[in-house]
């Protein structure tokens, strides 16, 4: 591991300052993701920027409804709070199926959207990765990929985003709250992400020396009836091979209202607005909600391997939304 230099800032201009000055220091909060690439060498940052004393944290309710989340609550915290556990349960439980316990009492909200992909090729410095080296190639285009994208993955990088709460966001229509030099903005969470593009190593939309500050969750009632669905190779502390977080909204058998998001499908969570286009307004049935996976489902491009995540995410659509209907009955 490098060498680095250590700095506690106490405000977040003073942060955010650091961070703008130094093209090689970075934001530390939790380290779960930060720590471990250091120690592989994929990341070398020459300054910490430690932001966990900053007051980033607690989960506020707002005055037209929803939450405030700051970027430094830790996930088990978020997980376990009473109003999330009741209006956003697809929140909860996709914060529960990250990870170990010990990974979440540490890992922190803002860390967690900005976690960086977990794919074999670049965590290898030995390997061609374009988001790791720009320019290097894709090794991962033609190797393993069987964890990898099947829809809006590019010939310089077929990724995929890991977090889990990334996922059960982007259904919410979230907001996140960021500093920057210039000073403070809103960004809708669908926009936070990038697709790879020509650039895949510009993973966000977020410009130098960014800090989220916090994440605000809108009121949405219809959120009540949600669920987080996960498909992973073991029962615990493993990354998506497919997810779903998904919204139902029924005015007796009719589609009201709807929201769906894919994870570990392509390089940022996975907003299905096809899908949901296609339920809103029709009768609920299971085959409707085959119909819309497969409308969204229709542009995927598997790769060699991987296939198998086309009919994965139908089955997991299908079953989510089901479920959810069936609950209300």
């Amino acid at each position: 591991m490098r060498e680095f230099r250590y700095r506690r800032p106490t405000d977040v201009d003073e942060a955010v300052a650091l961070l703008d000055a130094d093209p090689d220091a970075a934001y530390l909060a939790g380290g779960t993701n930060l720590v471990d690439l250091m120690k592989l060498g994929v990341q070398r940052p020459d300054l910490l920027v430690d932001v966990n004393r900053l007051p980033l944290g607690g989960v506020e309710p707002l005055p037209e409804g929803g939450l405030r989340v700051g970027a430094t609550v830790r996930n088990s915290e978020l997980a376990a709070h009473p109003v999330v556990r009741r209006d956003y349960p697809v929140l909860a439980r996709a914060l529960l199926a990250a990870a170990s316990g010990q990974v979440r009492n540490i890992a922190t909200t803002a860390g967690n959207l900005l976690q960086r992909t977990r794919c074999f090729y670049f965590q290898d410095t030995g390997k061609a990765c374009n988001k790791r080296d720009p320019g290097s190639g894709c090794a991962a285009r033609h190797g393993q990929n069987r964890e990898l994208a099947i829809l809006d993955w590019s010939e310089e990088c077929v990724a995929t985003h890991p977090s889990d709460l990334a996922v059960a966001l982007a259904a919410l229509d979230a907001v996140v709250e960021v500093a920057e030099p210039e000073g403070t903005r809103d960004v809708p969470f669908v926009e936070l992400h990038r697709s790879p593009g020509e650039h895949p190593e510009r993973e966000t939309t977020l410009r130098r020396g960014a800090l989220i500050t916090a994440v605000r969750i809108p009121p949405l009632p219809a959120a009540r009836r949600s669920a987080y669905l996960k498909v992973r190779d073991r029962a615990s502390f493993a990354f998506a091979v497919g997810s779903v977080a998904a919204v139902l909204d029924l005015d007796g058998d009719v589609v009201r209202d709807v929201r769906l998001a894919y994870g570990a499908v392509a390089h940022r969570p996975w907003r299905a607005y096809r899908a949901e286009a296609e339920l809103r307004g029709r009768p609920f049935t299971p085959e409707l909600a085959g119909q819309a996976a497969d409308a969204e489902l229709a542009a995927a491009r598997p790769l060699r391997h991987n296939g198998f995540k086309v009919p994965l995410i139908r089955a997991v659509t299908v079953r989510a939304l089901t479920e959810l209907a069936e609950s209300r009955r």
